[in-house]
């Protein structure tokens, strides 16, 4: 009976049963100074958004420049289509800097003593509704990133170009904005697979080693809570009929991948070893549960973006799950 009783208290402490109220969640008195920080950044995020999915690059012309080397014109033509669009290419990656800072204040907010992270979310809802936010919008982020092979090769096409006219002493304007340490910084950015999700990821393991007094079960767990509180949410008929609109589904299943993700990258043995506190064969079912078409892009983030996912210590079950 003993047992039987710890088994039921680890369950319930891996589920904790609350709304969080995604939709019309707003700032208590003690919340609204972080929240406001947070929200100047959220802000310009779907523009952003709005940026990247109609960024179309310039590979016609960087093609006909490479093919014609001696064309001066198509020279031009192509290096103009180009300077705009790295430009672009920096605003991206200016957002995902100041993300970052924004994880980092939220992070301090949603983890500090004497509060437990469930207590914390449910107490913090405006707060915990931004988190949310943050991983939606970096799962978008990504998901369109990976689907657009432009960004990378107008960017070398750039290094390149810059490189040979450095060579050449020639300055060019563009350099004031895009000087070769902003350069070099954005190569690495972008040759990521995931470039947002590793700005959370590094965000998330430089505040566990900033804040040395703070157990690093703090972080973690409050990043797993979150998953737990979508994973009730989308299975509890009371809760998911409180919701006035199929996005907010949407938006919850996206929310839950993201920190599950999250959680794989900053957790030292993962999301997938059987000592975490992510129940991944109950999150894998969830998802599976929904329709095909609303959930694939969600299952190949956890095939293609966790870190321990091909561990030794990762179940047979679990990745055949995911097959």
């Amino acid at each position: 009976m003993g047992n039987l009783l710890k088994v039921l208290t680890r369950e319930i402490e891996n589920y904790p049963h609350f709304f969080l109220d995604f939709e019309n969640a707003q700032p208590t008195d003690g919340e609204r100074e972080v929240w406001n920080q947070i929200n100047a950044v959220l802000q310009d995020s779907e523009s952003l958004l709005a940026d990247l999915q109609a960024y179309k690059g310039a590979g016609q012309e960087i093609r006909d420049a490479i093919q014609n080397p001696n064309d001066i014109q198509l020279q031009e033509k192509a290096w103009n289509s180009v300077c705009p669009l790295v430009l672009r290419l920096k605003q991206f990656y200016e957002f995902s800097l100041r993300l970052e800072k924004a994880l980092q204040s939220l992070l301090e907010s949603l983890t500090c003593p004497p509060y437990t992270p469930t207590q914390h979310l449910e107490r913090e809802q405006a707060l915990a509704k931004e988190f949310a936010e943050i991983l939606h919008f970096t799962l978008r982020f990504d998901e369109l990133k990976m689907r657009n092979p432009a960004i990378q090769n107008d960017f070398s096409y750039y290094r390149r170009t810059i490189n040979r006219n450095r060579i050449n002493n020639m300055h060019i304007d563009i350099e004031n904005e895009v000087n070769n340490e902003m350069a070099n910084r954005m190569s690495l950015f972008y040759a990521e697979a995931t470039p947002m999700l590793k700005t959370l990821s590094n965000a998330t393991t430089h505040f566990v080693s900033e804040n040395k007094t703070l157990p690093i079960e703090n972080t973690t767990d409050c990043l797993s809570t979150m998953a737990s509180v979508c994973k009730v949410m989308l299975e509890t008929p009371e809760y998911r009929s409180r919701f006035t609109s199929e996005k907010t589904l949407m938006f919850c299943m996206r929310v839950m991948v993201g920190v599950i993700i999250l959680y794989d990258h900053v957790h030292p043995v993962g999301a997938f070893s059987k000592t975490s506190k992510i129940d991944m064969k109950g999150y894998i079912k969830v998802l599976k549960e929904q329709p095909p078409d609303t959930v694939e892009g969600l299952l190949n983030a956890l095939r293609f973006t966790t870190k321990h996912l091909n561990d030794e210590s990762t179940s047979k079950q679990i990745r055949a799950m995911l097959q």
